[in-house]
């Protein structure tokens, strides 16, 4: 039974999961949006927004959370000083999921995950 265990899977060991997850919440802050199947988006939304939740604080401790989950000193940067404060007055919901169709190779469910404007 699964009650009350939250997360998913992705059918990746712990290592792998939380690996993944810290380069799309890189690249997400880096470039705005990414691309990536429902799935992974899906589970990486709520992380992102706990980071951006964060960022807002903008204190040396918030740095350091985030320089512990990012893996670019440079988008660390980026979130605190530039996209932080374009959220402000928002207490939540940063980012939307977009869906784009299905992939060509697998079939599987593309959408875009971006930072709301």
């Amino acid at each position: 039974m699964r009650h009350r265990v939250a997360g998913r899977r992705l059918k990746r060991s712990t290592g792998q999961r939380r690996a993944l997850f810290r380069n799309l919440m890189t690249e997400l802050f880096r470039h705005d949006r990414i691309k990536t199947t429902e799935a992974k988006a899906k589970a990486v939304q709520p992380e992102a927004e706990k980071l951006i939740t964060i960022a807002k604080r903008g204190d040396v401790q918030a740095r350091r959370q985030l320089a512990a989950v990012l893996t670019d000193p440079d988008v660390t940067k980026r979130l605190v000083d530039e996209v932080a404060p374009r959220f402000k007055a928002r207490p939540s919901g940063y980012t939307r999921v977009l869906h784009l169709g299905v992939r060509a190779g697998d079939g599987a469910p593309v959408v875009l995950l971006a930072l709301v404007e």
